[in-house]
């Protein structure tokens, strides 16, 4: 078997996992997002409980009910953080198999290297996740508006760079690999830490800290608003004549990032 053969075939399995992982993870977040949404306050009231939902799916009825602070610790408690380890390493496979060692990197006329090139495909999937923790983190971040202006104008001003550096599509696809590492850091480096600190405050009887809860409530938040953006960066490979392909592809993307985000908002309110 030869090595390109050998390539396409990784290239088609790690797809497939990556677009599996995917689904479970995106599936999972908009479910937990619309629970939010739907629950309601017990009646009569319960202590300690904030509000309850009864779901039916496949035969069986289901209540869950969500707690202002966690009472008791179950003996087995349920995560849901290895979709998005998956989906983010699966992508980061592919993301080398198909730029780093396959397809044009770089633009054309671009005089970096290879090796240049995949620094800097690295340090925009770093610096995408400390510039949004910069942003979201200072006091620009307690205004959502002031936030959500100044990230999509630095998420247009860096689709603008990228494609002055890389081919058209590698750029394109690079805004939604940063956004798939914001959201699976935030998954891993703020919602599981911070639910972690929770167990341990209650388990040792400590009092309550709810910015603990609200931090991870809106790296979630955030999560569902970068997941319509990603799948469009991805899907958008196959239109080059609409999107990357035209001179004016970074202004595309950045209209196109914002309708994703009003879609986002349509269905965290009314699906």
């Amino acid at each position: 078997m030869n090595s390109e053969l050998v390539k396409e075939w990784a290239n088609l399995f790690v797809r497939w996992a990556h677009v599996i992982a995917g689904v479970m993870w995106i599936g999972q977040t908009y479910l937990f997002n619309w629970m939010e949404r739907a629950f309601e306050p017990p009646s009569p009231p319960k202590p300690n409980i904030t509000g309850e939902l009864w779901m039916v799916h496949g035969g069986g009825f289901y209540l869950v009910e969500k707690q202002k602070w966690p009472e008791l610790m179950p003996r087995t408690l349920h995560w849901f953080k290895w979709e998005a380890g998956l989906t983010w390493l699966t992508g980061f496979t592919l993301l080398a198999i198909v730029y780093w060692a396959g397809a044009p990197l770089l633009d054309y006329a671009s005089p970096l290297s290879r090796a240049q090139g995949i620094g800097i495909s690295l340090g925009v999937l770093i610096g995408g996740w400390l510039g949004y923790n910069a942003i979201w983190r200072s006091p620009l971040g307690r205004s959502e508006p002031a936030g959500i202006v100044v990230s999509w104008l630095l998420i247009v001003g860096l689709a603008y760079g990228l494609s002055h550096v890389f081919s058209n599509r590698a750029a394109y696809l690079h805004i939604g690999a940063m956004f798939g590492t914001i959201m699976a850091a935030n998954v891993w480096m703020v919602i599981i830490p911070n639910q972690k600190k929770i167990m341990a405050i209650t388990e040792a009887g400590g009092p309550p800290r709810p910015e603990l809860s609200e931090q991870a409530k809106r790296c979630s938040k955030h999560n569902t608003f970068m997941s319509v953006p990603l799948i469009f960066t991805m899907i958008s490979n196959h239109f080059p004549a609409a999107t990357y392909g035209r001179e004016s592809g970074p202004w595309i993307l950045g209209a196109l990032v914002l309708v994703g985000w009003a879609a986002a908002k349509l269905i965290r309110d009314y699906a």
